[in-house]
């Protein structure tokens, strides 16, 4: 779109485009990534994409709004240095950490690894809401509030750089979620707005009129905490912000001219490149003369639709190894009867995807026992049974094993729903109920769903039970409470569902409604700390969830039984 500067649209451009009316025009080229999650094993394909893109749009800035950390085997063995080496390869300009990059913080050790992970870095780190300065690993590192030379490995709330003779203001803006979903210590984040006005002013004051926010809060996420279209609602002045946290893919970019009630804004352009370095971003904004964005365009590159560069799939290989032989590591666990997976299409009875397992039922519990280390108030947990792909077997389990169960790294999110939005949710679940569906919905102990398949869809849910406050896993039947639909609940699930994953719409509207936190648990290493907490695992089915029709249908054949 092209601008006046009231920021009132004056037309449309598919592409960005300088006119002799607008010769002093100056065109800015980013590329962008965030939340990778530890899938280093992107970085081959992420590598020959930056390249096409180089070669296609020349050279630009290349940008990462955090959460390289947590999330896969890469992380847990290797902490952050072989994502390193490759973001190094690619030669990022700046780099905001996000509320992952806190998660291995230790009350005694501090963050020893996000430490050496700075060090090494050929780039700066940017957060303007975030004070590293009571952390004693981070002391060396501290630079000065706003830097127009970053050194490496240096920490900043702003820095001014160049590009193609114009100076571009950066600053960097972390989500104040961490302090409840992750580790920060003794890391304090600041309000988002208070430090976002400031570093206007501060560029302002130093003649720097093309600013960006490099943030790690989410697109529209949590707005008591803050969000990127907040943000760009809030304060005036910045150009551009470049996000992550909430894993959208922002494409083409967005353009916010004006704020809710309707009010012309100056423009302000979004963007963010989907998950797990699926795509690398790429954007072209256009400033007039005074600084003011006249045009944008730009799209997401999938990486995965590229080749390996050879030189950093050769990179990758030694890393890959010890991730091999890691995976067949047992966790300290024993399963002492298998686990099974069933499916309708391999000739089973029953199905995970149209009945309670004893494996639904092992990892919901896994997920309520991680939700409730956060959250106490958390009553049940919900699997989407789509999401559970092998069996378990007996014996020993590997950390092999627990990732084919659960192989998509999907985080824990924790949700409020009322009880209407909780009935809802599984009038959704039990829509084909006797046959499969993904969205079918495992549930933790301590809940009692009882259905009718020969309803009507939509009108299955028989009653829905709880078990009380207070009441811990286990409880009696005479401990059970109905859910209450006016009130409202604090479930667990994992980040697929929560965002509404397999026609699950009522969560998914839930989650865009900001009633949502993103918790730092992937779904594989919960099941893990689960099954170590028990040492052994001995799980069945156990009733969680009752069909009518079967009950009905077992009574017929147990009386016919007994007439004959």
């Amino acid at each position: 779109m092209l601008f006046s500067r009231s920021g009132i649209a004056l037309g449309t451009a598919l592409f960005v485009t300088v006119s002799p009316a607008f010769a002093d025009n100056y065109t800015l080229t980013l590329f962008h990534t965030n939340d990778l999650h530890g899938r280093t094993d992107q970085y081959p394909q992420l590598v020959t994409t930056l390249n096409e893109a180089r070669e296609q749009y020349g050279e630009g800035l290349l940008l990462d709004a955090g959460d390289i950390f947590s999330g896969t085997l890469y992380f847990t063995e290797f902490q952050g240095q072989d994502a390193l080496e490759f973001m190094n390869l690619m030669g990022y300009d700046a780099f905001v950490p996000g509320n992952h990059e806190f998660d291995l913080g230790d009350p005694d050790e501090g963050h020893q690894a996000l430490a050496a992970f700075f060090a090494g870095a050929e780039f700066p780190i940017l957060g303007a809401n975030l004070d590293f300065s009571a952390a004693p690993e981070f002391a060396d590192m501290l630079g000065e509030p706003v830097s127009s030379d970053p050194q490496a490995g240096m920490l900043y709330d702003g820095i001014i750089v160049e590009h193609n003779g114009e100076q571009i203001g950066i600053f960097g803006l972390s989500t104040q979620d961490s302090e409840t979903i992750s580790s920060p210590g003794q890391i304090t984040i600041s309000d988002y707005r208070q430090a976002a006005e400031a570093m206007v002013a501060s560029f302002e004051e130093q003649g720097v009129n093309k600013i960006i926010a490099l943030t790690h809060l989410g697109y529209d996420s949590d707005p008591s905490v803050g969000n990127d279209l907040l943000l760009a609602e809030y304060v005036e002045g910045i150009d551009i912000i470049i996000g992550g946290h909430s894993h959208t893919k922002v494409s083409p970019p967005t353009l916010l001219t004006e704020n809710r009630a309707g009010e012309a804004l100056s423009p302000t352009v979004i963007g963010q490149a989907g998950e797990y370095g699926q795509y690398i971003g790429v954007m072209q904004v256009t400033f007039d003369a005074d600084g003011l964005v006249v045009d944008v365009s730009g799209e997401l590159l999938a990486a995965d639709e590229r080749e390996a560069d050879p030189d950093a799939a050769e990179r990758l290989e030694p890393y890959t190894a010890v991730i091999e032989e890691l995976r067949d590591t047992q966790v300290g666990a024993k399963v002492i009867a298998a686990l099974p997976n069933p499916r309708h299409g391999r000739g089973d009875e029953r199905s995970v995807r149209a009945d309670e397992t004893a494996l639904g039922n092992l990892i919901t519990d896994a997920q309520l026992y991680a939700a409730r280390k956060v959250a106490p108030e958390t009553v049940l947990a919900i699997q989407n049974s789509g999401g559970i792909r092998e069996a378990l077997e007996s014996g020993d389990a590997s950390v092999g094993d627990l990732i084919a169960v659960q192989p998509f790294g999907n985080r824990l999110a924790l949700l409020e729903v009322t009880g209407a939005e909780l009935l809802e949710t599984f009038e959704i679940a039990l829509a084909d109920a006797p046959a499969e569906n993904g969205g079918f919905l495992q549930v933790s102990a301590g809940v009692e769903l009882v259905y009718d398949s020969s309803k009507p869809a939509g009108e299955r849910v028989v009653s829905l039970k709880v078990a009380q406050e207070g009441i811990q896993d286990g409880a009696q039947k005479e401990a059970m409470q109905a859910i209450d639909p006016e009130r409202t609940y604090t479930i667990a699930t994992n980040n697929f569902t929560a965002t509404g994953g397999d026609s699950h719409a009522v969560l998914g509207a839930v989650y865009e409604d900001g009633r949502n936190t993103i918790v730092g648990n992937t779904d594989w290493e919960m099941l893990r700390d689960y099954m170590v907490s028990l040492g052994e695992v001995d799980y069945q089915v156990e009733g969680r969830i009752v069909d009518l029709v079967e009950v009905e249908d077992l009574v017929e054949i147990e009386d016919l039984a007994e007439a004959n």
